[in-house]
């Protein structure tokens, strides 16, 4: 699914790690860790395709086109668009060819099992972080992609959204998607995934996450 061979990125001219060299296969699911600035999230848009890398190859291999999907970190996000919940929820299916009947069957059941339908009609502007960001999940939950970016997707959730939130990725990995979650929640990373990939100006490590708590610069956000 993704392949990469001593890719660099960062601002031009300043690569934020040393070359990174790693496969990961389709229906994996891997955590990318590191201290605040250490390149995770610029990771994911270059992945996304939305950020070129700064030097050496990349492959994502996708079956159709928009076979990507990104969940963006929240402060990027303009509250104050005058769109309702269901709305953002339903932009996710903006590529499906399903007659509108299924098409609204789906959002029902994303609003449903995000536990948001009673919010359908709220405006954006009105929801808390948390509800707004089990929004964006259910969003992503329609963009039916192969390759899952989760850029620390727990923000703003309650205990019970965190539940929901690794309920839905495991779902995701056993339908075959190949998810990424970057993430600072490291006490408890080792009950939710096997691999990570810890990322620093020193060097890109892949490895089970418990190999990982012994690397010299692993670092507990």
């Amino acid at each position: 699914m993704i392949r990469c061979h001593a890719l660099q990125w960062g601002p031009a001219g300043r690569p934020l790690t040393p070359p990174l060299s790693l496969e990961l296969a389709a229906g994996s699911l891997t955590g990318i860790i590191g201290h605040n600035g250490c390149g995770k999230s610029s990771l994911l848009k270059v992945l996304a395709g939305l950020q070129p890398p700064l030097s050496g190859r990349l492959e994502v291999r996708c079956q159709r086109p928009g076979g990507s999907a990104l969940l963006p970190q929240q402060q990027g996000f303009d509250r104050q668009f005058p769109l309702r919940l269901r709305e953002l929820v339903a932009s996710g299916l903006w590529r499906s060819q399903q007659p509108r009947a299924t098409r609204q069957r789906q959002l029902e059941q994303a609003l449903a099992q995000w536990q948001i339908s009673a919010l359908a009609e709220q405006p954006l502007a009105e929801l808390s972080g948390g509800q707004l960001q089990r929004a964006l999940l259910a969003r992503l939950e329609l963009c039916d992609a192969e390759l899952l970016l989760l850029d620390e997707p727990e923000a703003a959730l309650d205990a019970d959204g965190q539940t929901l939130l690794w309920q839905r990725v495991h779902a995701w990995q056993a339908q075959g998607r190949t998810v990424l979650v970057v993430s600072h929640g490291l006490s408890h990373l080792s009950t939710r995934l096997d691999n990570a990939l810890l990322l620093s100006a020193h060097g890109c490590v892949y490895a089970p996450l418990n190999q990982l708590r012994s690397q010299p610069h692993y670092q507990v956000a």
